[in-house]
């Protein structure tokens, strides 16, 4: 009888309406006018605290994120900034508890209407105990990770928006918002146009020679090492993946003195046996070469280990079965050793290649990026990484260098996306 006298009722006088709309109002008044009255108490001093502790910080920090600061000297415009972006996140939790608080004051008043018990204070702490427990333990998690990951990642895809650089730095000069203007100038503008052109360029060569290279050089050796007719295979394994145990920094550190061309080992003491000598430092194209091999060198021994450790488990009798069938050799590579290899490894080996494109340590400790190039602001071995280093801190062009930064991370997150997907360790989990 209850339930239909309410089904009867429309617009503000059903009872699920007019608590909404009470807690629309005011958060808390829903729960009250539901005879909640612990729970509404509770929602009415979360909200006055929330806007008592932090209305005056979200105000300035909104109206500072959309003006940044209006009187040069005095109002510093990426203070402001950051105070906007952490008063968005805020403001994010502050609608989060508001939509949350109108979804259980409706909640409760449609179980009136439908004559439920209204649950005691023991039985409500339980019910929050059971469904909501896990969700409040990771709430330290959640706001550490907002505050460390999110907020600096805000704070850069900001600042790719603004006129910020060494010319246009608080709190001498305001900043101003400007739109897509330093994503245009990578194409527009002459020098930006060249560099980045250049840049990306290199960026992609290296990326898939120097990962290919060393893919094929480990796999090449985890093949030959696991062969039957291979005798001592602990030690040439040992031997082989020693180059892994020396920190990379070390190596490129000692590369650099190997390829430099005035004292180094490569061109004095072997190149010089046959009257050569190399720019290897110097030269571009050269420097290139350098770094390719010694990435080959730093990286081929991990993806020996781990396709060694594959190949380890690739059944036995498939292959006598295919000897059985009168398989040759690159046939039951082909369709024995490689499927099961790549099926494992596939993921790892997309990383790899991700690994590379951001690789800033062999770059810049190896040369520091030169090189430099006539005509442009990069040297002539910088990739989009280390070219972002140099514009942030040694010219100072935060604005290009947060643009850049984002072009990367899309570059990064759609390859990585569509090859993660094409996977077979995606598509045919449980195939092995």
């Amino acid at each position: 009888m209850r339930d239909k006298q309410s089904k009867q009722r429309n617009g503000l006088r059903q009872p699920r309406n007019f608590a909404t709309l009470l807690s629309i109002i005011v958060p808390g008044l829903g729960q009250l006018y539901n005879r909640r009255i612990f729970k509404g108490i509770l929602f009415l001093i979360i909200t006055t605290s929330f806007l008592v502790t932090s209305w005056h910080y979200i105000d300035i920090g909104i109206w500072g994120l959309f003006t940044l600061g209006t009187i040069p000297r005095e109002h510093h415009s990426i203070q402001l900034l950051i105070q906007g972006l952490i008063s968005l996140i805020v403001l994010a939790f502050g609608v989060a508890i508001y939509i949350s608080t109108i979804k259980d004051a409706r909640r409760d008043a449609i179980a009136r209407e439908e004559g439920k018990p209204k649950p005691s204070l023991l039985s409500g702490i339980t019910s929050f105990y059971d469904r909501g427990f896990p969700y409040f333990m990771i709430l330290p998690g959640l706001m550490m990770l907002l505050f460390v990951v999110v907020l600096p990642l805000l704070f850069m895809v900001s600042l790719a928006f603004t006129n910020y650089n060494q010319y246009n730095a608080p709190p001498r000069k305001l900043l101003d918002w400007v739109g897509i203007d330093n994503f245009a100038a990578l194409f527009d503008v002459g020098i930006w146009q060249d560099t980045f052109l250049n840049v990306f360029t290199w960026t992609i060569v290296w990326t898939i020679v120097a990962t290919t290279l060393q893919i094929v050089l480990g796999l090449f050796l985890a093949l030959l090492v696991n062969d039957k007719r291979i005798k001592f295979k602990r030690t040439l394994r040992t031997v082989l993946i020693l180059p892994w145990a020396v920190p990379a920094f070390v190596s490129i550190l000692i590369f650099s003195a190997l390829f430099n061309p005035t004292f180094g080992a490569i061109n004095r003491d072997i190149l010089s046996q046959f009257n050569i000598m190399i720019p290897w430092l110097s030269d571009p194209f050269w420097a290139k070469t350098a770094l390719i091999m010694i990435q080959t060198w730093l990286g081929f021994p991990f993806v020996f280990a781990l396709f060694t450790g594959v190949l380890q488990s690739v059944p036995a009798d498939m292959y006598e079965a295919a000897d059985v069938d009168g398989g040759t050799r690159f046939q039951k590579l082909r369709f024995i050793t490689l499927p099961h290899v790549l099926f494992a490894t596939a993921p790892l080996l997309i990383m790899q290649y991700a690994g590379n494109f951001n690789n800033f340590n062999i770059i810049y400790l190896f040369n520091e990026g030169g090189p430099a190039v006539r005509g442009q602001n990069a040297g002539g071995t910088d990739i989009l990484i280390s070219w972002v280093y140099k514009l942030t801190f040694e010219t100072n062009n935060y604005n290009m260098a947060a643009a850049i930064t984002i072009i990367m991370g899309l570059i990064i997150s759609i390859f990585a996306f569509f090859q993660f997907r094409k996977t077979a360790a995606f598509k045919e989990e449980g195939r092995y």
